[in-house]
């Protein structure tokens, strides 16, 4: 994640200039965003791109908000906190949207500083409250809630001995993680013989690093082992 402050957003809505306007209010403001005018769209950023929230208007061609939302769920198993805006401000639709799994929910017209502070007040929320229950780095995710684990949107597979080591150095980074750390972390008092972690490090290493151009776990040789986001 950037500062304290940044925020990597994306904003799915299928009006060209109010989509606009949010980027632009927000980018002055510092943060990074992506849009997207079409459900279809939305989702597949969604799903291959690194966020920190997702703006979601509620009515759009291709795939409305809710279907969105649902997918982002439900199939990619995704936790990042979502914001839905839409015209409409019955109850039905915001019991439909939190049903499906938004978060927070804005009715238009509304003020852009608004949407500000609700964004970051759901980003602080994700990265301490309840959830850090979500951990990030460059585009590995992590979910600990439903120890779902994916790189740029492909799933990830592992035991819970590799699971255990990922989660370690992916709350450490990007600092050096000493080998008798992980071992102690992993096994406690009882390591097993030295090739066991490193067997571990290699199952771990071919599965997040196997199919991308940009490694994340690096071996510092002889002390430990790293995962950081790329320069």
């Amino acid at each position: 994640m950037h500062d304290s402050q940044a925020l990597a957003i994306l904003i799915v809505e299928d009006n060209a200039d109010l989509a606009a306007n949010i980027a632009d209010y927000l980018e002055a403001r510092g943060h990074l965003v992506d849009v997207a005018l079409d459900g279809i769209t939305g989702l597949h950023l969604a799903v291959s791109q690194p966020h920190d929230i997702i703006v979601l208007d509620l009515m759009l061609p291709g795939m409305n908000g809710l279907t969105l939302c649902r997918r982002l769920r439900q199939d990619a198993q995704s936790s990042v906190p979502v914001l839905m805006l839409t015209a409409r401000a019955t109850l039905d639709d915001k019991i439909a949207g939190f049903a499906e799994g938004a978060d927070d929910y804005l009715v238009k017209p509304f003020e852009l500083r608004e949407l500000e502070l609700r964004l970051q007040a759901l980003a602080r929320r994700a990265r301490t409250g309840g959830t850090l229950r979500r951990l990030k780095v460059a585009d590995l995710v992590f979910d600990l809630d439903t120890l779902a684990i994916n790189r740029a949107g492909r799933p990830i597979s592992l035991a819970a001995l590799p699971m255990k080591i990922l989660e370690l150095l992916m709350k450490r980074t990007p600092q050096v993680v000493w080998r008798r750390e992980i071992e102690q972390a992993v096994w406690g008092d009882n390591p097993p013989d030295s090739d066991a972690l490193r067997v571990h490090m290699h199952t771990l290493r071919s599965a997040i690093d196997g199919q991308e151009g940009q490694p994340l776990l690096h071996t510092i040789r002889g002390v430990g082992y790293q995962l950081k986001a790329p320069e």
